[in-house]
């Protein structure tokens, strides 16, 4: 990387000696709490030390599903693998070279710990796979909110940027699809209460900033908040001339139709 700029050695050599310490005491402490149920069993491991780079990268290119596990025992991400080495790939489900499996074995063989138990490593690839698939399925509800929009609004919805100075702004739903924007709304999942403040001065900081750029925009927010004893904080929390319209959705398709029905009719938007 360029002088100043850090790559994925970097960061894991600032934090090597707390990990260490910590792994050494997370051992311990395991130990002692589970001291009754703690068995010797017989296990199949990897023994990643006695393996050359090419003998990873053979491994990969003959069952690239292994990347992940590997990747994610190692602590790098597809980012990682982009910025250091400039190969964008699927981690989940790769499609590799030759030169490209050498490259990121040659990469990552450091980072591989000296042997790892089969069953560690296939948890490894569980979590991380279904850490994934919540992640896909939160960002479906973005999708529902903006297909709702298009069925019941008279004009089109896309995903749109525009710029205040200096600085990139995204809408999750806007319309028209180009020139001026008349209407933008902000998608927004808050899952945690402590979240309120941050999410929240995010919505009214872009609210605010779309109609200096677009004085005549209205703007309106669909939230998705759990605690519904609790979403008028929110829309206290919301209390802005710039917003003009907020409504709460759950995951439920009924309720998602509903409430962006409901925002449609405040911000004048709804079909005839």
């Amino acid at each position: 990387m360029p002088d100043g700029y850090a790559n994925q050695q970097d960061y894991i050599s600032r934090v090597k000696a707390a990990a260490d310490a910590r792994e050494e005491a997370i051992e311990q402490a395991l130990r002692e709490a589970f001291s009754g149920y703690i068995e010797r069993r017989e296990v199949e491991v990897i023994v990643f030390a006695g393996m050359s780079a090419l003998d990873l990268a053979r491994a990969i290119l003959a069952s690239p599903m292994i990347l992940k596990p590997l990747l994610a025992c190692c602590n790098i991400a597809g980012r990682a693998i982009e910025r250091d080495l400039e190969i964008s790939i699927d981690t989940y489900t790769p499609w590799l070279s030759q030169d490209q499996a050498n490259a990121i074995a040659g990469y990552m063989k450091s980072f591989l710990p000296p042997y790892l138990e089969l069953p560690a490593l296939t948890h490894l690839d569980r979590v991380s796979y279904i850490d994934k698939e919540i992640r896909k399925g939160k960002g479906g509800w973005e999708k529902k909110v903006l297909k709702a929009l298009n069925r019941h609004g008279r004009t089109t919805f896309v995903k749109r940027k525009f710029r205040v100075g200096k600085d990139d702004f995204e809408l999750d739903a806007a319309a028209p699809q180009q020139g001026s924007v008349e209407l933008g709304i902000d998608v927004k999942r808050i899952e945690a209460r402590r979240d309120i403040h941050k999410r929240c001065d995010e919505i009214v900081n872009k609210a605010s900033k779309l109609k200096d750029v677009y004085p005549g925009a209205r703007f309106g927010a669909v939230i998705y908040y759990p605690f519904i004893d609790e979403q008028i904080n929110v829309q206290n929390r919301l209390s802005s001339p710039h917003i003009d319209g907020i409504v709460f959705a759950s995951e439920a398709a009924e309720s998602v139709g509903n409430a962006v029905q409901h925002l449609l009719a405040m911000l004048g938007a709804s079909k005839a």
